[in-house]
């Protein structure tokens, strides 16, 4: 790749800031640079480029239109050079570190509290961990592993470990159950609380029911499990969710059943990953630990 147009990082400093600050001796201080190191690195960003990007005005400089179309851009490039850096040093000189992507509910109610255990078992090991809805590219994306719910047959070329079958509950806050009689389904009549992601399981619960769904009242919409639980919680309604995002509520007492029966889904949690993740010691050993553990859970 022929890269000689590219500006240097420290070009891109000075650029930066001169352009806030207004003048290179502004810049000069606030980088720890003399004046002149300032000035000759945004002249040879210039050169580079083939554009001026300030007019000089006597003593000032002023962004010309090519400055002003380069500035948020240069910023950016910085910012996210920053933002990897720390990420980098977040690590802490440990070199098995797993990348993982994660349904985010899942992740807060059951996979984050058993990273504790699996840390006890390899502290060697740690993770980087985001959430995601969707599956990811694993081609072009820098992860390791995804856990996600499966819908039909993984991609070519990935690999589909299953967890656990997704089973969800009726559930609400306490003190909305006692007084409420139940419709001929057995839930009470209050509002339904909407997963914006998930639109069709409210659908999926009264399929078999016989109840018009004319005759229901929809309730607040959330993109969260996580939201809707809180919301039910707070009594804003009755919240279709999986049973294991609400079993910590309703072992406290902050949420009840408000029926006794399950729907089950046809998306079981998976982990899922390309072949190549095979190839790392750290992987292998989450992975065997994490199936074991589910099963356990199960």
């Amino acid at each position: 790749m022929n890269d000689i147009h590219l500006p240097r990082l420290g070009e891109l400093q000075c650029f930066v800031a001169a352009a806030r600050l207004g003048g290179t001796t502004q810049a000069a201080g606030q980088l720890n640079l003399t004046q002149s190191a300032v000035s000759r690195s945004i002249n040879a960003m210039e050169e580079r480029l083939g554009v001026r990007l300030f007019h000089r005005v006597r003593r000032r400089i002023v962004l010309s239109d090519a400055g002003r179309a380069m500035l948020p851009e240069a910023e950016a490039i910085l910012a996210r050079l920053s933002e990897a850096s720390l990420t980098v040093m977040a690590f802490g000189g440990r070199a098995q570190v797993l990348r993982l992507a994660a349904l985010p509910s899942f992740s807060s109610a059951w996979l984050v509290p058993r990273l504790a255990a699996f840390r006890r078992h390899a502290p060697d090991i740690t993770f980087d961990l985001s959430a995601r809805l969707d599956p990811p590219n694993f081609t072009s994306e820098a992860l390791d592993a995804a856990i996600l719910r499966l819908s039909g047959k993984p991609a070519d070329g990935v690999i589909a470990d299953i967890l656990m079958d997704e089973t969800l509950v009726v559930v609400a806050a306490p003190s909305l159950l006692d007084p409420r009689p139940g419709k001929g389904d057995g839930l009470p009549d209050l509002p339904l609380l909407q997963q914006a992601t998930r639109p069709g399981l409210w659908l999926d619960w009264f399929r078999h029911t016989g109840r018009d769904m004319r005759t229901i009242l929809p309730g607040a919409r959330f993109t969260h499990f996580d939201m809707v639980l809180a919301a039910a919680i707070a009594g804003m309604g009755i919240a279709l969710v999986p049973e294991l995002l609400a079993a910590e509520p309703l072992a406290r007492g902050t949420l009840a059943l408000a029926s006794d029966r399950r729907l089950n889904s046809d998306t079981p949690y998976a982990l899922t990953y390309p072949a190549r993740s095979l190839d790392l010691p750290a992987f292998r050993q989450f992975r065997d630990w994490l199936v074991d553990d589910a099963r356990a859970a199960r």
